[in-house]
C-alpha cells in the first residue's frame, strides 16, 4: 500500500479531476470510464502512476478504508429492509441466507470488475427502494413468482442500459443540477453527525473531534481514526451489541421462477422504475459530479446482467449506488481521482467476504450503534458534500435551478414510490428549462 502524508486534499469532487495544488494548471489525466485516460493539459504530477497502473501500486489505506466504510453503511441500514422483506414474504432461513448471498456476491463482483475495467470507483449495491417495495408486496405472491419478477426486472434493466437510452437522458441534465442533487442526497448524512450528538454525545462527539484533529495533521487517515475512536467509545459506553454464535458458509438456493401477470405488475414494474430512477440515476450523477465520465451502457448493462443471473438465487436488483458511492468517489478516498478506483475494488472485496457467509456476519454490522454508523458516514462524506455544493453554485445562471434541485432532493419526498433524488432531477431540469427560455426570450425581445 502506498503511503500518503499530505495534510490537505488537492482534488475536489465535482471537478473533472482538477488539481488545485497552486500551479494554476488544469488536470493532467482524466479517467474516461472505458479504461483509457485523456490528457487535458499539464504534465502529470511528480510520482503519478501511468494511465493504467497496477492495482497494488495504486493501493492506499484511505481507499481501502473508504470501501470498508461503504460496506458498513450498506449492511447497517439497507440490509435491515431486505431482512424485513424476507420476513414479510415468510422466507425460511435458507432462502433468506441465499438472498443475502446473491445481492452481496452480485454487488461484490460488479464493484471489482467495473472498477478495474473503467479505473473509476464504481460502487454497486442492492436496490434499497426495491427492497422497501417488497416489504409490502412480497407476501402477496409465491416466492417463485417473486423470483420470476426479479428475473424480468434484471432483463429489462439490462436492455435499457445496453441500448444507451438511459445514458442519453442523463447527459441532458445540467452539471449544476447534478451537483445539487448529489448535495441533496448527502445533506441528511452530513447533519446526521450532529443529530447523533443528542442521543450518543460521547460516540458522535469522539468521531467528530478525532476526525477534525486527524484532518489537521494526518488527513489521509482521518476517517480511519474517527471510526476507531467511535468503536472504542461504543465499547466503553456498552453500546456494542454483537453476538455471533457460529459462522457458516452460505449455501445458495436455486428457485425455479414462475411468472404471473400479478407479480409482473405488482413487483417487476415498480421495481424497474424505482431501481432506474432512485438508484441508477443518482449513481450515474455521483460519478459525474465527482469528475468522472461514466459509460452508461457498460455500467447499467453490467448491473442488469448481474441482477438477471442471480435472480433465481434471490437477488431482487443490483444497481449503481449513490450514497456509498460518494464515500469512495470523493477526496477522502484519495486525493488523486485516478487512484480512487481502489476503493471500488476494496468495497467489492468486503461484499464478497460477507456474502460468502450469508446472513451470519450481518450481525456484526447490525450490532454497531446507529449513531456510530451515522457519524462515520457523515464525516466520510464531508468532502463529497462540499464538492456537490461547490458545483451547484459555481455558475450564477444555474443557481436557482440548482437550489430547487437541492431542496427537492434533501426533502426526502417520495412520489409514486420513487425517491426524492429522481424528483430533484426532474424539478431541477424543469426549472433550468423555464429559466433559460425566459432569459433567452428577454434577450430576443431586447
Amino acid at each position: 500500500m502506498s503511503s500518503d502524508t499530505t495534510s490537505s486534499d488537492t482534488t475536489s469532487p465535482g471537478t473533472k479531476g482538477s488539481d488545485t495544488t497552486g500551479s494554476g494548471t488544469t488536470p493532467h489525466t482524466q479517467p474516461t470510464g472505458d479504461g483509457t485516460a485523456t490528457t487535458t493539459g499539464g504534465p502529470p504530477p511528480d510520482g503519478a502512476p501511468a494511465a493504467r497502473p497496477k492495482l497494488f501500486r495504486d493501493a492506499s489505506l484511505s481507499a481501502v478504508l473508504a470501501g470498508f466504510v461503504a460496506v458498513v453503511v450498506s449492511y447497517s441500514g439497507p440490509l435491515v429492509i431486505v431482512l424485513a422483506a424476507a420476513n414479510a414474504g415468510h422466507l425460511d432461513r435458507a432462502q433468506t441466507s441465499s438472498w443475502v448471498w446473491a445481492i452481496s456476491i452480485g454487488s461484490g463482483i460488479t464493484c471489482i470488475a467495473l472498477s478495474l475495467r473503467t479505473r473509476m470507483p464504481v460502487i454497486t449495491a442492492f436496490s434499497t427502494p426495491g427492497a422497501a417495495l417488497l416489504v409490502t408486496s412480497l407476501g402477496a405472491y409465491s416466492y417463485a413468482e417473486a423470483i420470476g419478477a426479479f428475473l424480468v426486472t434484471g432483463a429489462v434493466i439490462t436492455l435499457v442500459g445496453l441500448t444507451g437510452v438511459f445514458g442519453r437522458l442523463m447527459r441532458q441534465v445540467p452539471t449544476a443540477v447534478v451537483s445539487a442533487m448529489l448535495a441533496g442526497i448527502l445533506f441528511s448524512f452530513g447533519t446526521g453527525v450532529f443529530t447523533s450528538l443528542k442521543t450518543a454525545p460521547w460516540i458522535a462527539g469522539a468521531v467528530l473531534v478525532v476526525y477534525l484533529l486527524a484532518k489537521r495533521w494526518i488527513a489521509r487517515y482521518a476517517v480511519l481514526l474517527a471510526l476507531a475512536a467511535g468503536v472504542v467509545c461504543s465499547a466503553v459506553t456498552s453500546r456494542l451489541d454483537i453476538h455471533v454464535d457460529h459462522i457458516e458458509l452460505a449455501k445458495p438456493v436455486f428457485t425455479t421462477p414462475a411468472f404471473s401477470v400479478g407479480s409482473l405488475i405488482g413487483i417487476a414494474v415498480p421495481m424497474i422504475l424505482a431501481t432506474l430512477a432512485s438508484q441508477n440515476a443518482p449513481g450515474m450523477a455521483v460519478l459525474s459530479a465527482s469528475g468522472y465520465e461514466p459509460k452508461d451502457r457498460l455500467l447499467i448493462g453490467s448491473t442488469g446482467l448481474a441482477s438477471t443471473a442471480l435472480a433465481p438465487f434471490g437477488s431482487h436488483a443490483i444497481n449503481l449506488a449513490a450514497i456509498t458511492a460518494a464515500i469512495c468517489t470523493g477526496p477522502e478516498a484519495h486525493r488523486d481521482p485516478r487512484r480512487r478506483y481502489v476503493a471500488g475494488v476494496s468495497c467489492g472485496f468486503f461484499y464478497l467476504l460477507i456474502g460468502a457467509f450469508g446472513s451470519t456476519l450481518v450481525v456484526l454490522f447490525a450490532g454497531l450503534p446507529k449513531e456510530l454508523v451515522a457519524a462515520v458516514a457523515g464525516v466520510a462524506l464531508f468532502g463529497a458534500l462540499a464538492g456537490g455544493l461547490t458545483g451547484a453554485v459555481k455558475e450564477e445562471k444555474d443557481r436557482e435551478a440548482a437550489l430547487i434541485t437541492f431542496l427537492a432532493t434533501a426533502s426526502g419526498v417520495t412520489i409514486a414510490g420513487i425517491g426524492s433524488a429522481f424528483w430533484g432531477l426532474v424539478f431541477g431540469v424543469v426549472a433550468h428549462l423555464v429559466l433559460t427560455r425566459m432569459r433567452t426570450g428577454r434577450k430576443a425581445a431586447a
